[in-house]
This record gives C-alpha cells, structure tokens and sequence, in this order.
C-alpha cells in the first residue's frame, strides 16, 4: 500500500511526479490519486489531514476483504505463548479454526494466521532497547555448558562451569573455569574478573543462584546477598544488584556472553583433552584474548579497543589488596602449644597453652588473637591435612633440641639418654634395614612405647639382649622386660675374662697396684740362670 502522507507532503513542497515516484516508491497513478484530492479539496498543509482523513479519500481495498474473514484473537493467543512454552501456533490456529463463526464469514487458513501473528508481535509486543553507560554494570553469571576433565591417572571424568563476567557497553569478556559452582568459586571470579579488566563497575548484576542471594523467610519472594557476597561489593566499593527473576532480558548482554562462550571457548575446545584446571584455563584465557582482541564487530572496532577508548578510564580503582574472604574461629591451643585450624596446626606461644584464642583465617593467612592483641600469623596450610606450622620463638627452652625429628641422629640421641645398651639395640634396629627410615617406627615404638615409664628396665633388657647377641625386636624386649621384676634380676654388663697370657718384662707398677713377673716364683737352678 502506498504511503499517501508522504506523497502528500512531497507534492505540497511542489515536487516532479519523477521526484515523488523515487522517494515514496510508489506508482504515477498513486501521485495522480493525491494530487486530484489536494485539488478537489483545496488542501494546503499536510498538517490539516488526518489520518482518517486519509482512509477516507484513498480506502484500502484489502481493509474491505479483511472484512470477510473472522478475526482472530491475536492478543489471547500471545499471552497463552509467554504463560505456556509448550503453547504453539498450529494449537492456536486449530482452536481459532473450530471455533464457530460469527455470521457466514470465512476462517483464515494456517499461513495467513501466522502472517498475521507475526504482524500483531512486531506492533505489540515491543522490546525495550537497553542503553549501557561506560563502566556503569558488570554482567557475571555460570555458562550452562560444562567442558569434561579427565584425571590422568583414574581416567575418571568432572565437569568443568564456566564463569563468565561481561561490561555490557564494550561487551569485553573474562572467563574461567572452575571444579564447582559454590560460594569460594563465586568469589574468586568476581576478584580475577576485577583484576582482569583492572577496574570496578559500579554495579554488578548477578542472576539469582544461591551464591549470590538467598530468601529472608520460605516462600517469600524477597531476596537478599549473601553476607559474604555484601562483604566483597564493600571491599571493591561497589553494588550488588541482582536481576529480576524469570527476567533474562534483564541481562540480555551477559546471555548473550554466555552464548559467545558456548560457542568459541565451549565449541573450540570441547574435542580437547584437559587433566587440570589450570590447564583448561589457560586455553580459556587464549580463547577470551583472541574474543576481545581479535575479532572485529560491525563498526570495525573490537571489544578491547572499544573498552580501553571509551570505558577503561571509568571504572572505579582496585582496591591495595585483592579481597579476602574472611573467617573467625575461637580455638583452644593444645598441650603442644599449637591450634587446629580446618585439620592443620598453627603454633602459639608456648605460654598460651591451654588458653582460648581467636583465630582470622583468609585465604593466604592465619591470625591469632589473645582478646583484641595479635600474637602471632602464619602463612596458611593448604593441601594434605595434619601439617604443622611452628616458630621457632614459640617452641619452649626443653623443646628446642629436637632438630632432625626422624633421622638416626635423633634417635640415638634418645636412646643415649637410657643407657649404652639401648643405643647398641637401636643402632641394630637401623642398621638391619636397606632402607634406614624403615626403622624408624620400630625405634618409636620401643623408645616412646616401652621405655616411655620403663627407662631402668628397658635399658636392662637391651643389657639382656645384648648378651645373648639376639635380634632386636619390639615384642623380644617387651617379654624381657616382663621377666625383669625388680633390680636384683637386672643382668650385669659382660666382664671380659682375664688373660693368662705371662707378659714379658719386669715388675709394673701403676696407681694402687705392684705386680710381680714370673722370675719372682723361680726355685734352684730357674734362680741362677
């Protein structure tokens, strides 16, 4: 259908039948139709004509065949398709088809009905185009594909979430992978994503997963950001504000992020074969850089171009340190002047054993309290449980001689402290090993097990041992020890016998003792010679 306005005006500013056949694209026949209405009706301003005015001059031939055809409820049909996903056209057709007519007019068959559908959605169901401000939002959600990690020695196969963090004015991109998608994973994207683009947003924007929101009470449709969520927007200055339930165009840009990520992080490296995280996310980040550095848009710019020109300089700075999520505990510190923090040890000073402390645990480090005063950090633990975390000014004068705990040294010198003959049995026990550390728990347990309340007798069961040259071992010593019920059983040391060997020489003296030689008991002609 012509545009009859615009010819109108056209031939008002007193343009060629050529000129308005070009702009309006339309017939001669239609410029002719205007030009007898502005005659016949003296019209000298566009302005003055309605647009009924206009219906009513050049009616519409198809309006009138329309009028032969029932109507279909086009807005019913819309508002069933956004309550109901499983709702189709060819259901609403078939239901706008059985319906009885009113009169004898005809029924639309399916092609036309969804011409006309389409027609009602452009005109009715209006989208807003949302205008991003430079540096204003943060865009973070989880991409919904995973990728597949296979342990290298197992063979066993995880999945991988993908985090992915978007400024929605330049659309550059940070991704990451992750073992999961709990609360210290949330966290430590939002840190790395801050780092990567070296700026705050003003606003973060989440979707509602439990890392980031919970309800006040079940069943309330009140949303609130976890406490430890509130405490990083305080750390890096900014706000958490998170989208709208069952709203996605809330957050269209960081859907359309994840649909970037799904396709040329997901896409290119789901073949790939990866055993560690870190691994999979450095051929993340060389799949990101070659998204925000390489490939261009439709105005020729990339994203990081775009980002570094217009949107850089308006983020909000990074904070002196990266933040750290924060825990407290009050623990008790141990007869070992140590407490246990999350399976691993942290020495106090010694003078507080047995005392309640308040410990800081962060990522990187453990702060010990007494009331309101540090006592002591240390560097925190990771990885297999149990270990230990000692400084040397809190170990006690009696402690500080046990440098090389475990090794040979460490156990003679014990063994010393009962007697010779525990040494001797303990080097035995050391010396019959290929392997000297495999006997280390055998000299534990007869030094800490059988002498821990029995030094006297098991010094003289090793005596025994020693004696009778037998091998030592934990359960030997344990039955010597038995048999030995007071001091007078004790065994002695082994006297060498003496030697009749006659010495040659004259008499030696020596401090308290004369000794004669043989010449001494010679008779008769032995006397002479």
């Amino acid at each position: 259908m012509a545009d009859y306005r615009r010819i109108l005006v056209l031939l008002l500013e007193r343009r060629s039948y050529r000129e308005v056949v070009e702009i309006a694209g339309c017939s001669h026949r239609d410029v002719a139709r205007v030009k007898q209405a502005i005659a016949e009706r003296g019209v000298v301003s566009a302005a003055a004509v309605s647009d009924a005015d206009l219906g009513e001059w050049f009616p519409d031939g198809r309006r009138r065949l329309a009028d032969e055809y029932e109507q279909p409820d086009l807005a019913r049909v819309l508002a069933s398709m956004k309550q109901n996903r499983h709702f189709t056209l060819l259901q609403a057709w078939r239901r706008y088809a059985d319906a009885s007519a009113t009169g004898a007019k005809k029924k639309y068959g399916y092609s036309q009905f969804c011409a006309l559908f389409a027609g009602y959605v452009r005109t009715n169901d209006l989208v807003a185009t949302l205008h991003h401000e430079p540096g204003r939002a943060m865009l973070v959600d989880w991409a919904g594909d995973t990728i597949d990690l296979v342990d290298a020695v197992s063979g066993a196969i995880t999945r991988a979430v993908l985090f992915v963090a978007v400024l929605p004015f330049s659309g550059a991109l940070f991704c990451r992978a992750y073992a999961d998608m709990k609360s210290e994973a949330w966290l430590d994207a939002h840190v790395r994503a801050f780092a990567h683009f070296q700026g705050v947003a003003q606003i973060v924007v989440p979707d509602n997963p439990t890392t980031s929101t919970h309800q006040r009470h079940k069943g309330d449709a009140e949303r609130i950001v976890n406490a430890r969520y509130q405490q990083l927007a305080d750390h890096y200055e900014t706000a958490i504000v998170p989208a709208r339930a069952k709203r996605p165009r809330d957050k269209a840009a960081a859907e359309s992020a994840v649909n970037v990520v799904n396709k040329r992080v997901i896409g290119y490296l789901e073949e790939d074969v990866f055993t560690t995280l870190s691994e999979l996310n450095e051929a993340i980040d060389e799949r990101v850089r070659e998204i925000n550095h390489d490939i261009r848009r439709a105005d020729d710019t990339t994203r990081w171009e775009r980002f570094e020109a217009e949107e850089a300089h308006l983020l909000g700075p990074l904070p002196d340190a990266a933040f750290e999520e924060v825990a407290w505990k009050e623990l008790k510190a141990g007869r070992n002047y140590h407490v246990t923090a999350d399976s691993q040890r942290y020495s106090v000073p010694y003078a507080l054993a047995g005392q309640l402390l308040r410990v800081r645990l962060t990522s990187t480090r453990v702060t010990v309290f007494d009331g309101h005063e540090i006592v002591c950090e240390h560097r925190r633990l990771t990885g297999r449980k149990g270990q230990y975390s000692t400084l040397p000014e809190h170990v006690p004068p009696q402690h500080r001689n046990i440098d090389g705990l475990w090794s040979r040294r460490w156990f003679t010198d014990r063994a010393r402290s009962f007697g010779p003959a525990t040494v001797q049995v303990i080097e035995q026990v050391l010396d019959r090993n290929a392997i000297e550390a495999q006997g280390y728990l055998d000299c534990q347990n007869i030094l800490g097990g059988l002498g821990k309340r029995n030094r006297e007798r098991l010094e003289a069961a090793c005596q025994e041992l020693v004696n009778r040259s037998g091998h030592a071992t934990y359960t030997t010593l344990k039955r010597l020890m038995a048999g030995i019920d007071s001091d007078a059983k004790k065994p002695r040391p082994v006297i060498p016998a003496a030697s009749t060997r006659k010495r040659a020489g004259g008499v030696r003296f020596g401090p308290d003792v004369f000794v004669r030689d043989a010449s001494h008991y010679a008779t008769g002609e032995e006397a002479s010679r």
